[in-house]
């Protein structure tokens, strides 16, 4: 198992600056990765900070941790300027980010700005929009006529450290999601709500990545996360997510679960190992 802290970036965390100190906290006591919302929480009254940005303030500021998004609507976002991002950040954390996708859970930060909500039209996009970002992580030269994108004769650089790119893993619990996420690295999977109550069992996470599993056609590593609120005693609940195949725990941190001194405090004490 592998640990990590999530991050909701709104209100306090909004501020890269609020974030960092946790990100430092989290590598000193042992947690490997951090992994930031990306919403545009704005557009429904909250403050929100844009993931990117803060996930490149980690990244000079730290050294092992992973960096990746939780999760990111790629139908909202340009591929190809993805791509130069994800590369660009890859390069500046000496090949530590993880790229997590997925629809985007709330139309209306699409509808407000003009753009398609409506859940076809971002499978769609989602679907053609990973081709064209995978294909130029990998440093093809890329020509792609598609219903959403249009690529001419174009080559990504600089390159990504990783090769031949970054993981790329896939949020969601639908089966067209689940069936997505076994075409790529890793499922995104999270199962807490507001109140910190553990939505999923590990009984139904099983079910699940059996079903993914029946749609993998490798038998590469599969990273699975599961986020939940823990104290450092309680190895035992990710044990049982363990046994189900979660490979990354996520510790979430915001605003609604307590203070930024107590949150910091949380990160300080460890992971439920």
């Amino acid at each position: 198992m592998h640990y990590a802290i999530e991050v909701v970036p709104f209100g306090d965390y909004a501020d890269p600056r609020n974030v960092v100190p946790l990100a430092q906290a989290a590598e000193a006591a042992g947690w490997e990765g951090i992994f930031i919302w990306d919403h545009l929480g704005f557009v429904w009254g909250m403050p929100s900070g844009d993931p990117w940005v803060i996930l490149a303030a980690v990244a000079q500021a730290t050294v092992r941790l992973k960096l990746a998004t939780f999760v990111t609507p790629l139908p909202r976002r340009r591929p190809q300027v993805l791509a130069n991002t994800l590369a660009t950040l890859d390069l500046l954390s000496q090949g530590r980010v993880i790229f997590c996708a997925g629809l985007g859970g709330l139309a209306h930060e699409f509808a407000a700005f003009g753009e398609a909500g409506d859940v076809a039209t971002r499978a769609a996009q989602l679907d053609e929009g990973l081709g064209v970002l995978s294909r130029l992580l990998a440093g093809e030269t890329v020509t792609h006529r598609g219903p959403h994108y249009t690529v001419d004769n174009v080559t990504l650089a600089p390159l990504p450290v990783q090769r031949p790119r970054m993981p790329i893993w896939i949020g969601g619990d639908s089966p067209a999601a689940l069936r997505r996420a076994a075409r790529w690295d890793g499922w995104a999977a999270a199962g807490t709500d507001e109140q910190c109550g553990q939505t999923k069992t590990p009984e139904r996470l099983a079910e699940q990545l059996a079903y993914i599993r029946q749609h993998r056609a490798s038998d590469a590593p599969f990273a699975v996360t599961m986020d939940g609120c823990t104290t450092p005693a309680d190895s035992a609940l990710v044990r049982e997510f363990a046994d189900a195949g979660v490979t990354w725990w996520l510790e979430p941190l915001y605003g609604l679960r307590g203070s930024r001194e107590e949150m910091l405090a949380r990160v300080k004490a460890g992971p439920p190992a």
